[in-house]
């Protein structure tokens, strides 16, 4: 069955205003599903199909010049083709070249050194709740395959195949010669640590390595998705801040699986991960729908060495949106939200828990669902174009 993603409306406005778009996102994402539903008349190369890529090697200039409207699947196979997309697109204006990757633009370079101001940046996130409102989104994880295929994957099987591919497929493919069993080590010393602050010295006293190598794995897995660096929000108030970040392991399925917890919400509920894992939950369902209506949404926290803590300072169409986020149902104690508030000069904040309900619990600050979140900042009206 086809599940349309709120992606599609936001691929078609980047393609108005691009000559090259590149969707980027995860492995198993749903990028191809993504594209091929949305970009009809477009002709695939599928970089991991050793045919295609071949005939795309043995002549990439011939390869663009027959197809004025192109998908590469798995671009990062091929970090060569960038320079010429370059000299095609400029030959060529109205000709479309998409991309599909799954790495960072930090992490394939070439995109950015090749192609500044040539190609536009869609970032396909998770299931969100407005796309499968009848799935567990966050007991199972938010990829498409451990919902909407057929027959579905089960995840506790599913997520270490995910997790072997990633290390030591996609990682060496993209030029990183490193570790994967030191890479699996530190992914779940991070799930043990889920949403902790990054101590780097202490990360890299336990796996033996220096501070600067244990950055660059971090630097490594954020680059291919399994991880997301939380930043500090700055902020000249006359209080010290915490600036060191915050490190989660983005989806909760690979979460749990690293945490060796059952697929069961009775089972997540009894561990005590269980509300790190629903602020992770939280935050990337938020960060990947603002990001579909505000391209340059950015997320961060705030965390004063007083300790007066926000999960989530979203910057947000060029305001700040301070959110804290809560698994139980009952009113937690909102200090801490009401200070931030007030330093930094904020008038609403939100608390975002388990339940369905709407309420005004403190002036300025509503505590609600995620669905109530999306609707407050319209987010739930659909992607910018």
């Amino acid at each position: 069955m086809f599940h349309a993603r709120l992606a599609r409306r936001r691929l078609h406005g980047l393609l108005r205003q691009f000559p090259i778009v590149a969707i980027l996102g995860p492995r198993q994402i749903g990028k191809s599903t993504l594209a091929r539903s949305a970009l009809g008349g477009f002709t695939f190369f599928d970089l991991e199909d050793a045919a295609d890529l071949d005939r795309v090697r043995a002549d990439p200039a011939f390869v663009l010049q027959e197809h004025p409207r192109i998908v590469f699947d798995e671009v990062q196979r091929l970090p060569e083709i960038f320079p010429l997309l370059r000299v095609h697109v400029d030959r060529t204006p109205r000709s479309r070249v998409v991309l599909l990757g799954s790495a960072a633009p930090s992490t394939l370079t070439r995109v950015s050194e090749s192609l500044s101001g040539r190609v536009g940046f869609l970032e396909l996130g998770p299931i969100s709740l407005l796309e499968e409102s009848r799935a567990d989104l966050w007991v199972r994880g938010a990829f498409p395959r451990v919902h909407w295929s057929r027959p579905r994957a089960r995840p506790e099987e599913w997520f270490p195949a995910y997790l072997r591919t990633c290390l030591e497929q996609d990682l060496p493919e993209l030029g990183f010669r490193l570790s994967s069993v030191r890479l699996r080590t530190l992914l779940m010393m991070l799930a043990q640590a889920q949403g902790g602050i990054c101590n780097l010295s202490e990360l890299g006293g336990a796996l033996g390595l220096t501070y600067h190598a244990v950055a660059h794995l971090l630097d490594v897995l954020e680059g291919v998705y399994l991880v997301r660096r939380l930043r500090p929000w700055f902020a000249n108030v006359g209080k010290r801040l915490v600036k060191s970040p915050k490190v989660y392991v983005r989806d909760t399925g690979l979460l749990h699986s690293l945490l060796g917890i059952p697929f069961s919400r009775q089972a997540i509920l009894a561990h005590p991960k269980a509300g790190a894992s629903f602020e992770t939950f939280c935050i990337e369902q938020i960060v990947a729908l603002a990001r579909l209506v505000d391209p340059s949404a950015e997320p961060y926290f705030w965390r004063t060495h007083g300790g007066v803590e926000v999960d989530l300072v979203l910057s947000l169409r060029g305001r700040l949106v301070p959110i804290e986020v809560k698994l139980g149902i009952s009113p937690p104690d909102t200090r801490p939200l009401e200070t931030a508030m007030k330093d930094l000069g904020l008038d609403r904040g939100f608390v975002v828990n388990a339940g369905k309900s709407s309420a005004e619990i403190r002036r300025g600050i509503v505590m609600c669902g995620l669905r109530g979140l999306f609707r407050a900042l319209r987010l739930d009206r659909g992607p910018a174009a």
